[in-house]
């Protein structure tokens, strides 16, 4: 560590830190099981389903070529002796909550970024590059004492080059770009590396000689915004060190904003019906959560994505709050209905539950609402909730999820339940 009294220390403006858990499920699968450690590891989805995707990995695999988002089928193909382990997304969440409660003893302004990453506002307790290194360096240090994972930390004046340097040394380390050398550091990198250029961008900008974040920091303004608009001016900006965008606090203490789950099955969707089956699904796995939780919703958001890869949301606001299953699912569909044309069979559905309020807190009631209704629907997926914490979460599916697993017998008919 550099000492407190470097007469180099290099004054920051802002000291921003990017906090990012190396391979973070992989990393909570292997630090539960100790006899993964030395083996190369995936985490993945369903075997079964479109041969499975690796949802992460650790560096292990990563040598052999395994990749995020790849099919089970191709990693396997890579690397013969992978060791496959399925998702546990409530001990990734709870691990979530407990990182976040501990970065907000360091200060008040932290926004998370996906469930593994999170940028912090430093700046009142770390001036110089010094500072804010030491205050990097303890957070790496208390992730693995009290978490038993580590972290890879980016530190600068701004969240862009924070979250880039966050991406250069891995696993434990923590890299600290100045207003002084970010020109010599950042500049040389490919221009991928900067945050939000996608492949799209990056094809554009190479295909005009822009190759690294330099070229792209040094290309006329005029000519970035006729290539990419005013994304392409941002950009440009972001490359010159002038992002100053602010960490935006969550509000609370572990907050949550949204609940939300997707899902590809083992093949692409072709009308309602297969759809409909496929959001009863996933709005059980999204409402489960939420009551787990402790929230309703009052807004559900529907994601889908063809099979050209080409997404879209749509969102809408729930007559009254909620965390039923069918609420959510119906509210999912009607959007499905209303906005997709079915031009392209379906690769991926998703729902996500937001503006989330205290299941506890007093409601103000819909008088076309049956809520004596409601209430025996809760207390029946209350019920349903503790037979699949006993049994495993597939003892006892909806009659129409049951139906899409084409297990024989099975009733095609809403609200209806059969243990397996």
């Amino acid at each position: 560590m550099e000492s407190l009294i470097d007469t180099n220390a290099v004054r920051m403006g802002r000291s921003i830190l990017h906090i990012d858990i190396n391979n973070f499920y992989a990393s909570v699968e292997i630090r539960d099981d100790p006899s993964l450690r030395d083996l190369p590891v995936a985490v993945c989805g369903d075997r079964e389903a479109r041969h499975g995707i690796i949802l992460a990995k650790n560096y292990k695999a990563k040598a052999y070529g395994v990749k995020t988002a790849e099919t089970i089928f191709e990693a396997k193909r890579k690397c013969p002796d992978i060791v496959l382990v399925p998702s546990h997304f409530e001990k990734y969440e709870q691990i979530t909550i407990e990182t976040r409660k501990l970065l907000s003893t360091y200060s008040d302004r932290v926004e998370p970024f996906g469930m593994d990453e999170a940028w912090i506002d430093i700046s009142p307790y770390a001036p110089t590059s010094v500072d804010t290194r030491a205050i990097a360096d303890e957070i790496r240090r208390k992730y693995v004492s009290e978490f038993g994972l580590t972290a890879s930390v980016g530190a600068s004046f701004n969240k862009v080059f924070a979250k880039l340097g966050s991406d250069m040394k891995k696993p434990d380390a923590t890299t600290v770009i100045t207003p002084a050398d970010f020109r010599a550091v950042v500049w040389p990198l490919p221009v991928d590396d900067l945050l939000f250029v996608g492949s799209s961008t990056k094809s554009t900008l190479n295909a005009r000689g822009v190759k690294t974040i330099g070229d792209l920091a040094n290309t006329d303004e005029a000519l970035v915004r006729s290539w990419l608009g005013k994304n392409g001016v941002a950009l440009r900006r972001a490359a010159n060190g002038l992002d100053t965008s602010s960490v935006v606090p969550t509000g609370g203490e572990g907050a949550m904003k949204s609940i939300g789950n997707s899902f590809t099955p083992p093949s692409d969707i072709n009308d309602l019906d297969e759809a409909l089956a496929l959001l009863q699904s996933i709005s059980e796995s999204v409402s489960y959560r939420m009551r787990k939780h402790g929230v309703l919703a009052g807004t559900v958001v529907l994601s889908v994505r063809d099979n050209s890869l080409i997404t879209f949301e749509r969102q809408a606001k729930l007559p009254c709050p909620s965390a039923i299953a069918i609420e959510l699912r119906n509210a999912a569909f009607e959007l499905l209905k209303a906005n997709y044309q079915w031009h392209r069979p379906i690769r991926s559905l998703g729902i996500r539950a937001t503006a989330l309020t205290d299941a506890a807190s007093p409601l103000q009631t819909s008088l076309f609402l049956d809520h004596e209704a409601r209430n025996r629907r809760f207390s029946f997926e209350n019920a349903v909730d503790e037979i699949r914490n006993a049994h495993g979460k597939t003892s006892i599916l909806a009659g129409r999820v049951f139906a899409q697993k084409k297990v024989e017998g099975a009733i095609h008919l809403d609200g209806l339940y059969a243990l397996r």
